[in-house]
């Protein structure tokens, strides 16, 4: 057993049970009704990260085995990333497929993590493979994207749709963990994890247990620091310089925090993003920042040097200063 002291807070804290899934009400309902009726169609479970879409899956395992045994005898978890070619899914996932479960268990689970980054054709290997051995297994792929599972797998599963955590859910899942380890969150500490946390339930926890190793009391500076984010007004002011037309001062401000948080070029260009339509600027100049924007992150995601980048966007944006 992992000492629980070393584990990650995100295992740790996972939800057992489909009762202490608090979020996503409608898709737990449908999930506790499979439990009940010890059935269950091919599921897809689609939607961004740290939604409870590999919590919900595994809780639904426990609960359908019951027992340890019969849970490590009759079901297998498999991350797509790694076992995302055809050969995978031809040997170990056809051999777990095709071999009985016991009298006294109805089938088999296979969970499929990531499974929109299988190849196109380990997809329509695993199609056959759902189609030859249902009576056996029944599987439940995971993913961020259901539009990249193609359409024959998506024919033969019922598809749930995840949505984000709201902040409030997330906020007292952090709130919890914290009580349980100890730590002290200061309100605009616990309020900038939601905010870096984008709807990410696991991203906030694990900010908050990298947040644990630097200090007990966990404050707005210590959380944007480990998140790599600035505070959203020191983003908004070098916009503002920037579209008043005041380059040198742009330029002060993003040198600032470049050395106060060591942003990466692309963090800084998604933090100012975030930013762009809370602004109180026309929908024009937001529809021609959004393109400046993909513009330098692409020149970035290309190799191009960082600093002469981020200053060439700033003069770029300068440039809308004269723009009505």
């Amino acid at each position: 057993m992992p000492d629980n002291k070393n584990r990650p807070w995100v295992e740790k804290y996972r939800p057992r049970t489909l009762n202490q899934v608090t979020n996503q009400k409608g898709i737990i309902g449908r999930l506790k009704q499979f439990v009940n009726d010890k059935s269950m169609p091919h599921l897809i479970f689609a939607g961004p990260a740290g939604t409870g879409k590999t919590t919900s899956a595994l809780a639904m395992v426990r609960e359908i085995y019951r027992k340890k045994m019969a849970i490590n005898i009759n079901y297998l978890e498999l991350n797509a990333s790694d076992a995302r070619g055809i050969n995978v899914i031809r040997t170990y996932i056809k051999d777990f497929a095709k071999s009985k479960p016991p009298l006294d268990i109805p089938f088999k689970i296979l969970i499929l993590d990531e499974a929109d980054n299988m190849t196109s054709s380990a997809q329509q290997a695993l199609r056959r493979t759902m189609e030859k051995y249902t009576k056996n297994c029944r599987m439940i792929l995971i993913c961020n994207y259901s539009n990249k599972i193609i359409p024959p797998i998506q024919s033969r599963c019922v598809v749930f749709r995840f949505s984000s955590l709201n902040q409030e859910d997330i906020k007292e899942r952090v709130k919890y963990v914290a009580s349980q380890e100890n730590l002290s969150l200061t309100p605009d500490g616990l309020s900038s994890l939601v905010q870096v946390s984008h709807g990410d339930c696991r991203r906030a926890i694990n900010y908050l247990q990298s947040c644990g190793t630097i200090s007990k009391e966990i404050d707005q500076e210590t959380v944007f620091r480990v998140a790599g984010e600035v505070p959203s007004n020191k983003t908004t002011n070098i916009l503002k310089a920037a579209l008043q037309g005041k380059l040198q001062l742009s330029i002060k401000l993003l040198e600032e925090i470049v050395n106060e948080y060591g942003l990466s070029g692309i963090n800084i260009i998604k933090n100012i993003y975030r930013e762009l339509y809370d602004l109180e600027i026309s929908e024009d100049k937001k529809i021609e920042l959004s393109k400046i924007l993909a513009e330098f992150e692409y020149r970035l995601s290309q190799g191009a040097t960082e600093e002469i980048q981020l200053k060439a966007l700033l003069a770029k944006i300068v440039l809308l200063h004269d723009v009505k």
